[in-house]
């Protein structure tokens, strides 16, 4: 990184994917071999980049370059519009995934969860929607096109969680084929929709000591084999001990029901292979799965994904793990420095500060709100 840009808020904000580990993956992977000008390292930067500004054309991004001080952290005076949508579809997407996977690693040496937070993972998918015509390959219905992106959450506070794994999909790939992906550590409880039930999954992970909670289909085979008794003025309808399955293929192991209701009053199997923990507790953690469509509608809202940079699967790809990554940095921002501000707030301060020295926009995130607004008042006669 040059000199003059070192300690610029840009600088400091892409850092910890300046390292040499970055640069011996690039080289063992031969991302640059041949490469005489738009290498893999300044490819990134300039879309982590675009992250920031919004940018939703590739003529803006090459733009972009025009800015001397950005033109000092690229190496480069000059790149058109043609030379990144080439780069943005070579570039191979394991490579990002990684970087956003040691990202996630750094963010948990930073910040502990609360203890009671800490062994709870919560699964999911969301759809993003492509356009059919253009995107072709991702056809999953006639009419529709679109990717999924599976997580897994933990949590890094009360309520806020961040993404610690994803993999991406055709919109047509059923969850549970991502499940054995996304769930791999013994002693950890996951919680996840009823998209994700795989009776056979869950005989593995009893016999591994992998704890999950999830909530029954409703053509669910259910077999009651002994009533637990529920606390007195709890909010549970019942709680017991199952054996469940399909008609054809009943799971060896014997699971836990819990019987609650969902905000809107509406009635909740859950089953679960935790016999420790209260059956009111079964149901908050469940409940707790709230947190992570709030970080997808977040995610939706604030990341750029909606207008993509190119047309085949590598280049959206691509730019989904940008945005993770352009996520996981801010996040790391916001921890290192301990304030309170909103990513988004965070983000709107490095855009406007982004070549200026990073001491200006730490600053600026330390400070507090010099007053506090009365509003309008009413004249006195």
């Amino acid at each position: 990184m040059d000199k003059n840009t070192l300690f610029s808020s840009f600088g400091k904000w892409i850092a910890p994917i300046c390292t040499r580990t970055f640069t011996d993956w690039i080289t063992e992977t031969q991302q640059d071999k041949y490469v005489k000008k738009l290498t893999t390292a300044a490819y990134l930067k300039l879309f982590l980049h675009a992250q920031l500004q919004g940018r939703e054309g590739l003529r803006h991004i090459a733009d972009d370059v025009l800015c001397k001080a950005f033109q000092r952290e690229l190496g480069l005076t000059s790149i058109s519009a043609a030379q990144l949508s080439r780069k943005h579809k070579q570039v191979d997407s394991e490579l990002l995934q990684q970087v956003f996977e040691r990202l996630v690693k750094r963010i948990f040496t930073t910040y502990r969860a609360p203890a009671h937070r800490s062994k709870i993972k919560l699964i999911d998918s969301t759809t993003v929607a492509l356009c059919l015509q253009k995107y072709k390959w991702a056809t999953f219905r006639k009419t529709k096109a679109g990717i999924k992106l599976h997580m897994r959450l933990a949590f890094v506070g009360e309520e806020d969680v961040i993404p610690e794994k994803a993999t991406l999909t055709n919109a047509r790939k059923n969850d549970r084929t991502q499940l054995d992906e996304l769930v791999d550590e013994p002693g950890v409880t996951y919680v996840f929709d009823r998209g994700y039930i795989d009776y056979s999954a869950f005989n593995r992970y009893c016999n591994n000591k992998i704890y999950f909670v999830t909530r029954l289909k409703s053509n669910a085979f259910v077999e009651p084999m002994e009533a637990f008794e529920i606390p007195q003025g709890s909010s549970i309808h019942a709680d017991m001990l199952v054996r469940v399955g399909s008609q054809q293929k009943k799971m060896k192991n014997l699971l836990r029901m819990v019987q609650t209701e969902d905000s809107q009053g509406n009635l909740l199997f859950l089953i679960t292979n935790r016999f420790d923990l209260t059956c009111d507790e079964i149901g908050d953690m469940y409940r707790s799965r709230w947190a992570i469509e709030t970080f997808f509608k977040w995610m939706k809202q604030h990341l750029r994904i909606k207008h993509f940079h190119g047309q085949s699967d590598r280049a959206v790809y691509n730019q989904i793990w940008i945005a993770l990554i352009a996520f996981c940095l801010l996040l790391l921002v916001k921890l290192e420095t301990k304030v309170n501000h909103s990513l988004l707030q965070l983000s709107r301060w490095l855009t406007k500060l982004m070549w200026q020295p990073y001491a200006e926009w730490l600053q600026r995130m330390k400070q507090k709100p010099s007053r506090v607004s009365l509003g309008r008042r009413r004249k006195t006669t």
